[in-house]
């Protein structure tokens, strides 16, 4: 079986990671704002 990854444009990770520099927000409201785990805006 393949695994399907999901591929984010580096634009996307960008704006995720810049939102998370902020700090305005905790890392659980940015995942679910953007749709993504926990983990991944931590790494």
């Amino acid at each position: 079986m393949i695994s399907k990854q999901k591929q984010y444009a580096p634009e996307f990770k960008t704006k995720v990671a810049l939102e998370a520099l902020k700090a305005e927000a905790t890392v659980s409201e940015l995942a679910s704002r953007f749709g993504v785990h926990p983990t991944m805006i931590n790494q």
